[in-house]
């Protein structure tokens, strides 16, 4: 979280971000930013609301946190740093798909285009994972989840629509039909997450 010590540079970046608006189903929470990564940091934590179906679970989660070095790391290529993390659940025969992770992550490039989140240096993972239920948890089944896991340097000073575009991929990944601004789709049928 920042405060007057921060350098300027930082609390205008850190304003962008905390004027940002996400869509309406997302539950955005200002958390405490981990230490240690950067001189001065803002991080944030979202979910997505469950559907107005009345399913208690969890549909995707995420964090999104924005970085800033003044020594400018050379693989950063700049002084800022976005470094986010998001996953939904999937149905099993999604997540058996072998492009399911090459698509999320086309999902994460459209949704900062479509923001117009200028960026460079980006990195990162598209996992898929598969599980299956033994002992206790056999009645559970089987099950699937995506995760992406990215980084990027964002440029200009715009740092709010790079927010807004990471909560665009997350309601891609729980499967919500895409906004006006971003173009995608996943199958709308998830399986609940206890």
């Amino acid at each position: 979280m920042s405060d007057l010590t921060e350098p300027p540079v930082f609390q205008a970046a850190v304003e962008t971000v905390r004027s940002a608006t996400v869509r309406s189903e997302l539950v955005l929470t200002e958390i405490p930013a981990p230490s240690g990564l950067a001189p001065s940091a803002i991080a944030f934590a979202a979910d997505v609301r469950p559907s107005s179906h009345g399913v208690d679970s969890v549909l995707g989660t995420g964090r999104f946190i924005l970085l800033h070095d003044p020594e400018e790391p050379e693989s950063w290529g700049g002084p800022f740093r976005i470094v986010c993390f998001a996953q939904a659940p999937l149905e099993t025969d999604i997540g058996l798909d072998p492009f399911v992770a090459d698509v999320a992550w086309s999902w994460l490039v459209d949704a900062l285009a479509a923001r117009q989140a200028e960026h460079l240096a980006e990195s990162g993972t598209a996992t898929k994972i598969l599980s299956t239920g033994f002992g206790e948890l056999a009645g559970h089944g089987d099950g699937a989840q995506i995760e992406i896991r990215a980084s990027w340097t964002p440029r200009g000073d715009d740092f709010g629509a790079h927010l807004e575009a990471w909560g665009d991929l997350l309601c891609l990944l729980a499967g919500l039909p895409p906004s006006a601004d971003v173009v995608g789709l996943l199958p709308r049928h998830r399986m609940a997450r206890d």
